[in-house]
């Protein structure tokens, strides 16, 4: 079955970094687009970086242009996103979303990012 299973979030101080990771399993990971997004307490979930098939072409949110970068791994079917100079605003649970549009689009479970003195 389809898997999405994101790590790599958890506590840091403001200017921090971090690192999440997406493994997935089940489906033809170098056919789908890979996505992050975040949701905070409150708030809509909000798309914050986007990198497609072939060429790995990127796409962010202004909020997090020169501070995020996202990348994947074909060979290890895992998509990444390394977040710099952390604020308090990048508080978020961060979710791996794949997509393709003859097939539709799945979800992982979520991992939390808090960013805090």
């Amino acid at each position: 079955q389809v898997q999405l299973v994101e790590s790599g979030g958890g506590l840091v101080q403001p200017g921090g970094s971090l690192r999440l990771s997406c493994a997935a399993s089940g489906f033809t990971f170098s056919s789908y687009t890979m996505s992050w997004y975040r949701q905070a307490p409150g708030k809509e979930r909000e798309l914050v970086a986007t990198i497609i098939t072939i060429g790995g072409s990127t796409n962010y949110r202004d909020s997090v242009k020169g501070r995020f970068t996202i990348s994947r791994d074909n060979a290890k079917n895992t998509v990444y996103l390394q977040m710099n100079s952390l604020k308090p605003e990048d508080t978020a649970v961060y979710y791996c979303y794949a997509f393709r549009a003859s097939k539709g689009g799945y979800w992982g479970q979520g991992t939390q990012v808090t960013v805090s003195s």
